[in-house]
């Protein structure tokens, strides 16, 4: 291989290696929120028939519009067969998992948004100690992966973000890029 190839395979792996670290690391130090935790699972579970055992156990009631024994009971996630006879309709279902699901969902926005702040910093100190190295195998490796860490914070948050914050998060980071980019040329 040629030293060009070489200095762009070592670049490569600086990128790589340097996201790796900071996601492993904020892994390792911040706990993911996992389902486990917030909707425990019983080895049996009977499903309440009525709204009220449904609210009194955490669930999430919906009332049913119309009744069609046989794909009711296909479309449950226990399978079951219809039973025999005309029963009454039954008046909704219950799901089980409504209110530690929405707890999961908002410990999980606010994991995102904390490993965001995680990776942005992470990733324009990477910026900036790439833009002041002199080694330009190493500078170019830090600043690129200091760019990567900032394209993966943003694709891990974004949907959480409101948009006032993604206008922001754009600004600053253009203006970062601005700064850095004239400061390089001056030099």
């Amino acid at each position: 291989m040629t030293p060009k190839i070489l200095k762009w395979v070592l670049v490569a792996a600086i990128i790589i290696v340097l996201n790796l670290f900071f996601n492993y690391t904020a892994a390792l130090v911040y706990d993911e929120p996992l389902q486990d935790t917030f909707c425990k699972r019983e080895q049996v579970t009977i499903p309440p028939e009525t709204q009220e055992q449904c609210l009194a156990t955490g669930g999430g009631w919906t009332a049913t519009t119309s009744y069609d024994k046989e794909n009711f009971y296909k479309s449950q996630s226990v399978v079951r067969p219809a039973p025999a006879g005309d029963l009454k309709a039954p008046e909704g279902y219950c799901d089980l998992d409504y209110t530690c699901r929405q707890s999961l969902e908002s410990a999980t926005k606010v994991y995102n948004r904390d490993i965001f702040v995680i990776l942005v910093v992470a990733g324009i100190i990477s910026l900036l100690i790439g833009f002041f190295i002199k080694y330009q195998v190493v500078s170019i490796g830090l600043s690129l992966g200091g760019i990567l860490s900032l394209i993966i914070a943003s694709m891990r948050y974004w949907s959480d973000m409101d948009d006032w914050l993604r206008v922001a998060v754009l600004a600053v980071a253009l203006c970062i890029l601005i700064w850095l980019g004239i400061k390089k040329i001056r030099e």
